[in-house]
């Protein structure tokens, strides 16, 4: 029986992963532009040198900003920021003249790209190799900057469609 797209999706729901953001910005003819938009498809590559991996649509404004900027930050999502990854994933709608970012607080690094505050963690990153992944960019980064909180604050976790937290850790033995 041949995999179609509604059957790869009803079987990898069970791969639990976490939640970051992915953002970007570029200035151009047609000003500073920036964007961003949720992803679960993002893991470390590389310690030395520090490289991370994420895939990101082709056809996302994100990924064709990044395509020009080469440059990217990931935000690593807390738990409390489920309404942000619902908000970057295009879940909650928008008025007319509004983007992403409104209301969201950020702050920059070295790139430039935007970081959400109140993240786990984040790396802003400088674009090292993107190849064809048929309808997504596979996006190899290095890490010029990273930064983390200090708390024990609980991440943002996706299973089976939905939001999950993590339990709580058992002692060893």
């Amino acid at each position: 029986m041949p995999v179609d797209a509604e059957s790869m999706r009803d079987t990898l729901r069970f791969w639990g992963s976490g939640v970051s953001v992915v953002t970007t910005a570029h200035d151009d003819t047609e000003g500073h532009q920036i964007a961003g938009m949720t992803v679960s498809a993002f893991n470390s590559l590389s310690l030395d040198p520090p490289l991370v991996l994420t895939c990101l649509s082709k056809d996302t404004t994100t990924a064709q900003l990044i395509e020009k900027s080469g440059i990217l930050a990931v935000s690593i999502l807390a738990h409390e920021q489920a309404p942000l990854s619902d908000r970057f994933a295009g879940r909650i709608p928008l008025a007319s003249n509004e983007d992403r970012f409104d209301g969201v607080p950020i702050f920059t690094a070295v790139t430039g790209s935007p970081i959400l505050r109140g993240a786990l963690a984040w790396l802003d990153c400088r674009v090292h190799a993107m190849h064809d992944g048929s309808t997504h960019w596979i996006v190899i980064s290095e890490v010029l900057a990273d930064g983390h909180i200090e708390s024990g604050a609980v991440p943002l976790l996706y299973y089976n469609r939905t939001y999950q937290t993590v339990a709580a850790e058992v002692e060893a033995e």
